[in-house]
C-alpha cells in the first residue's frame, strides 16, 4: 500500500496537526494549512511551538490557503490527498447556519479536485451542527448545517461518524475562527467521514441482442429497470449475498431431499405468463413489455457501444407470427419490424414445463433460480426486480401429507437458522418464520418477523409462498408442491440490509463488505442520506382514465429509483367544470450515491413532463 498523503485545512494554532504528526505511520506525509498569514500567528507562542514541531517531523506548512479554493493551490500543495481534515469550520462569530452551510458546500466541492478516488474527508462539528441522527440531541433540519446535503454538492457521501476524541491527540487545543474568537465547545462533537460517491449520471437503458433460432433480435431494457438486466448475481463466479443465501438454502435442503438443479433461461416470455400460484403481493402488479427488433448489425448497440449478446437455452419464446402480404401468416424467422414479448414476473411460469419434462423425478426437489421483473408500487419492501428460487416437489397422492409436512418443517428450520445468525448474542428468539394458511385451505404465505429492522419498517414480511392447489397442473395420481422464495428479501433480512436498492448498486464497496463463509450484519458506506419532498397535482383526462401503477413506474424510471415513497394527498373536483384533480407527495432519497437538491428539482420537472405525455394528465 502506498504511503498516505494527509492534508489539514483551516488550522488555527496547528496543535491538531502537531498532535496528528506524532501518530502517522512510516512514510506518510502531512501538509498543514491555514487561511491566515505568518504575521498573524507570530504573537502566539503555542502556534510557534507547534510549527516548530511540525517542521522537525518533516511536515509541510502553508499559509494563506483558502479551503474553498484547493484546486488553485494544487501546484503548491500537490495534486491529490488520501485524507483531508477540517476541524470545526466556521465563518466567524456572527455567521448563521446559512453562511456556514455555504462554507461547507464550497469546501466539499473544492475537496473533489484534490481527493484520491478512495480518499476520505474528515469534518469535525460541534454537537448538533451536522443535522444527522447521530447528533444527540438532533436539531431540526432547517437549523442544522445539513452536512450530508452539503457534501453531496461535492459528490461525497457520509460513510462513517463517531465521537471526536481530542484526548488521544496530545497537545491539541481547539481555537475559534482565525484563532481570535472564543474556542468552540467540543463536548459531544462528532467526526464525520466522507468518501466519494459513484457519479450520479443517468443510467441509460442498455441495448441487448438475443438469438432466437438462427435470427438475432435487439431490445432495450425498460427505463424503470435500467441497470438491472443481466447482472449475473447467481452465476458461479459471483460473490453476491443473493447467491450466497441461495447456495446455503439449497445445500440445507439437499440434506433432506434428492436435489435436481435446473438451468434458468434469459427471462423473456412469448406472452404474458400467468402464474400457477396466487400472487405474493397484495399490491397491484403488472409485467414489463419488451419490443424485439430484427437485428442484422454487427453486434453494435444504438449508442455505438457493443450490445450484450444472449443465447436462449430453455424456454425460448416463440415470436408472434407476422402477416404476409397475401394475408397469410408466416413464422418468426421471416419477421420484419418488431414483436412484443414480456419479462417474466415469476419463475412459476416455467413450472408446467418442469413437471412435464421426461426426466422429472418424483420425490426429488427440483430447483430453479433466476431473476424476475414486475411493475409494482413504490414501497419499502416491494421490488421491481429480484431473484427467485422455485422449489418443485412431486409425489404420489397418498403421500401428500407426509411429503408436505417434511418439506415445510425442514424449510422452516433452515430459514429460522439463517435469519437468527446476525442477532445479538443473548437475544432469545422462538421463531422467525410462520406459514400462514390462505382462505382456500391449501396454500400458504411465508411470513417472517423482521427482527433486524426498525419496527416502523416492517413487522411481518412475506418472503414467499407454498402452493398445492395449482389448478392448471392436472394429474390423477400425483401431487405437486411449489415453493417460491424471494432471495433478495431473504438476503436483506439475513444481513440487515435495510434498502433493497443496495443489492443492485454498482459500487464495489458493497461486495467488499461480505466475507466468504461469514454472515455478519451489513454496515452501509452511505449514511443518513437526506430526503427531498416534492408535491405534484394534475388534472385527469376523463376519457383516458388514470393508471396509478404506471404513475409509480414513470416515477421510478425518471428518478432512477431515488423516489422512495409516493403518498396520495387528496382528490379535488372543480365545482363548475367537475374536472378531477389528484395530488401526490414524492419523497426522494438515495441509498448509495450523493443526491443534491438541484438534481431532485430537475427530476421533478422531468417527471411533470413525462406524466403529461405518457398518462395524458395536465400538471397544475
Amino acid at each position: 500500500m502506498a504511503p498516505r498523503r494527509l492534508l489539514l485545512v483551516g488550522e488555527g494554532n496547528f496543535s491538531f496537526a502537531a498532535a496528528l504528526s506524532e501518530t502517522l505511520e512510516r512514510g506518510a506525509s502531512l501538509t498543514a494549512t491555514c487561511l491566515q498569514h505568518p504575521a498573524e500567528l507570530v504573537r502566539d507562542p503555542v502556534a510557534r511551538e507547534n510549527l516548530r514541531r511540525l517542521r522537525e517531523r518533516g511536515a509541510e506548512v502553508h499559509f494563506g490557503v483558502d479551503c474553498t479554493q484547493l484546486a488553485n493551490a494544487c501546484e503548491t500543495l500537490g495534486r491529490e490527498f488520501d485524507r483531508i481534515y477540517f476541524n470545526f469550520p466556521h465563518c466567524g462569530r456572527k455567521a448563521g447556519v446559512a453562511k456556514n452551510r455555504e462554507l461547507l458546500a464550497k469546501f466539499f466541492q473544492s475537496c473533489a479536485d484534490v481527493l484520491t478516488e478512495e480518499g476520505e474527508v474528515h469534518v469535525a462539528l460541534c454537537r448538533g451542527q451536522g443535522g444527522t441522527p447521530a447528533d444527540k440531541p438532533q436539531r431540526e433540519w432547517h437549523n442544522s448545517w445539513q452536512v450530508v446535503a452539503m457534501a453531496a454538492l461535492g459528490g461525497l457521501i457520509l460513510s462513517d461518524v463517531h465521537p471526536f476524541d481530542c484526548e488521544t491527540m496530545l497537545g491539541y487545543k481547539c481555537t475559534g475562527y482565525r484563532s481570535q474568537d472564543k474556542s468552540f465547545h467540543i463536548e459531544g462533537a462528532l467526526n464525520h467521514i466522507f468518501t466519494r460517491s459513484l457519479p450520479f449520471e443517468g443510467l441509460k437503458p442498455r441495448i441487448f441482442r438475443i438469438k432466437l433460432g438462427e435470427q438475432w433480435f435487439s431490445f432495450s431494457e425498460p427505463e424503470a429497470l435500467a441497470g438491472k438486466l443481466n447482472r449475473g448475481f447467481l452465476e458461479a463466479s459471483s460473490c453476491h449475498p443473493v447467491k450466497t443465501i441461495n447456495e446455503k438454502l439449497i445445500a440445507e435442503l439437499g440434506t433432506a431431499f434428492p436435489l435436481k438443479r435446473l438451468k434458468c433461461s434469459f427471462p423473456l416470455l412469448s406472452q404474458e405468463g400467468t402464474s400457477v400460484l396466487p400472487d405474493l403481493n397484495c399490491h397491484i402488479l403488472s409485467d414489463f413489455c419488451i419490443s424485439l427488433h430484427e437485428d442484422k448489425s454487427n453486434s453494435e448497440s444504438l449508442t455505438g457501444e457493443p450490445a450484450q449478446d444472449f443465447l436462449v437455452s430453455i424456454s425460448e419464446p416463440s415470436l408472434p407470427k407476422s402477416p404476409r402480404g397475401d394475408g397469410k401468416e408466416e413464422a418468426h424467422e421471416g419477421i420484419c419490424g418488431q414483436a412484443e414479448v414480456w419479462l417474466r414476473s415469476s419463475l412459476l411460469v416455467h413450472a408446467q414445463a418442469v413437471i412435464q419434462a421426461p426426466d422429472f423425478l418424483l420425490g426429488s426437489l427440483h430447483v430453479l433460480s433466476g431473476p424476475v421483473f414486475r411493475k409494482c408500487h413504490i414501497l419499502p419492501f416491494t421490488m421491481p426486480a429480484f431473484h427467485e428460487t422455485l422449489l418443485i416437489l412431486g409425489f404420489n397422492k397418498n403421500l401428500r401429507d407426509d411429503y408436505l409436512s417434511l418439506l415445510l418443517d425442514h424449510l422452516k428450520d433452515i430459514l429460522d437458522g439463517l435469519l437468527t445468525q446476525t442477532l445479538l448474542e443473548g437475544f432469545k428468539l422462538s421463531s422467525s418464520v410462520e406459514f400462514v394458511l390462505q382462505p382456500n385451505g391449501k396454500d400458504y404465505m411465508i411470513h417472517v418477523k423482521s427482527h433486524n429492522f426498525a419496527p416502523a419498517c416492517a413487522k411481518n414480511l412475506i418472503i414467499g409462498s407454498v402452493s398445492t392447489s395449482a389448478v392448471s397442473v392436472i394429474h390423477k395420481d400425483r401431487c405437486f408442491v411449489f415453493v417460491s422464495i424471494n432471495l433478495d428479501l431473504l438476503a436483506m433480512l439475513v444481513w440487515s440490509i435495510s434498502d433493497w436498492r443496495m443489492l443492485w448498486t454498482f459500487d464495489n464497496r458493497f461486495l467488499k463488505s461480505f466475507l466468504p463463509g461469514k454472515i455478519e450484519p451489513f454496515k452501509s458506506y452511505s449514511l443518513y442520506s437526506p430526503c427531498y419532498v416534492h408535491d405534484i397535482s394534475f388534472w385527469l383526462d376523463e376519457k383516458k382514465g388514470f393508471d396509478e401503477l404506471e404513475f409509480h413506474t414513470v416515477a421510478r424510471a425518471v428518478s432512477q429509483d431515488t423516489v422512495t415513497s409516493i403518498q396520495f394527498l387528496g382528490r379535488f373536483q372543480h365545482p363548475t367544470t367537475e374536472q378531477v384533480s389528484l395530488c401526490y407527495r414524492l419523497t426522494y432519497q438515495t441509498c448509495d450515491k450523493a443526491l443534491t437538491r438541484q438534481q431532485v428539482a430537475s427530476m421533478q420537472s422531468q417527471f411533470r413532463e413525462e406524466i403529461q405525455q405518457r398518462l395524458h394528465v395536465i400538471p397544475r
